[in-house]
């Protein structure tokens, strides 16, 4: 059996956002036994450093998880082998633990710093990826959420909460003027409308407006009726958080719009990188086909690379199909390859770069 000490012991430490110290402290306790310098920021995030060359290479996990303990156990299915099961096989202890063993396996690189970070707070308002924006301008920028070991990730959409309210006065259940819950069920028709009508000629997903309803709340009081709506929405590119609330403004009428926590922008990054092409050669040197792909979720890339301006993409194995899911699993192939790549991708990446250090770039 391959050592898996990394993934297990992250899996067998319970992380669910806002309760991810103890899993922190494990792991930087591993790297250290690893041989990484390590340390914990005052958002809590767990740092692993490998080297001290001008160049940064900056790979961003997250350690937190949904919540919903899935007992860790090891299965095995007839088409895919092994398979570790536990919450955060997928989303993200499986890409995070790829991260710490690929950079051990490769060491250090003369010229070159690693710097592994177990963020917290990804599946909340990125508190851990807020948090680093301005102590770090690395030269190259990988995030690790899940999209098998022979995929690369650039491009992920925006996201915006809102909160839409009404409070009117309470009428007889004769009178003719539409409820506060009729005028709700009548909002979201048309705001469903209106994103059909946005994404009629978007033949990609990636493109579309995408929206959820998330909650539907009703109160009557004595006098008054109140309703209440969550609302999420997926952003393409070319729909900034700020242009979607001013039309969800209009559109909502007379709703109170109310947004809700952090909004992000979409994100793609650039395709013709030595960051990519170290890729592209690592995964053909597993004997995996390369494929490009772009989400409709949102990472911490979209917080990250926007303020560090550098080249980027999205790496990890794991399925993403088994996000959230009860039956969250890594096959032991797919991790041994993710890891594979993942190593001799930074070690193409260290010798050939030639691009200057970030203290020779512009500022962002």
């Amino acid at each position: 059996m391959p050592d898996l000490t990394t993934l297990l012991g992250l899996l067998e430490h319970d992380s669910p956002t806002g309760h991810e110290g103890p899993a922190v402290d494990w792991l930087l306790e591993r790297m250290q036994t690893l041989g990484f310098e390590v340390e914990k920021d005052e958002a809590g995030n767990g740092i692993g450093k490998m080297g001290a060359g001008p160049r940064q290479v900056i790979l961003l996990g997250h350690i937190d998880t949904v919540p919903g303990r899935i007992p860790v156990r090891l299965e095995t299915d007839p088409k895919l082998g092994p398979c570790l099961f536990g919450r955060g096989a997928v989303d993200a202890k499986g890409p995070l633990a790829c991260f710490v063993d690929a950079v051990a396996q490769l060491g250090p690189r003369q010229g070159w710093q690693f710097v592994v970070i177990a963020a917290v707070d990804e599946e909340g308002d990125s508190r851990g990826a807020r948090a680093l924006l301005d102590h770090y301008r690395p030269h190259f920028l990988i995030v690790g959420e899940p999209n098998r070991w022979h995929r690369i990730a650039l491009a992920y959409k925006g996201s915006a909460w809102a909160e839409l309210h009404l409070r009117a006065e309470n009428r007889h259940s004769a009178h003719h003027d539409p409820t506060p819950a009729e005028q709700a069920i009548a909002l979201w028709l048309r705001l469903q409308a209106w994103a059909e009508a946005f994404n009629r000629e978007r033949k990609r997903l990636f493109d579309q407006l995408l929206l959820t309803l998330r909650a539907f709340n009703t109160l009557e009081e004595d006098f008054y009726t109140s309703v209440r709506l969550r609302l999420g929405a997926r952003l393409p590119l070319d729909l900034p958080p700020q242009a979607w609330y001013r039309e969800l403004e209009h559109l909502a009428a007379p709703f109170q719009v109310q947004p809700l926590g952090y909004a992000v922008p979409a994100w793609e990054c650039e395709k013709n990188t030595p960051l990519v092409r170290a890729f592209m050669r690592a995964i053909r040197q597993q004997g995996g086909e390369v494929a490009f792909v772009q989400k409709s979720g949102t990472s911490d890339l979209n917080i990250v690379a926007p303020h560090w301006r550098c080249p980027a993409l999205v790496y990890g194995p794991g399925d993403s199909a088994l996000d959230h899911t009860p039956h969250e699993h890594i096959p032991i192939d797919e991790y041994l390859r993710g890891v594979a790549v993942l190593t001799e991708a930074l070690r193409l990446l260290t010798t050939s770069s030639n691009e200057p250090p970030p203290s020779d770039r512009a500022p962002s």
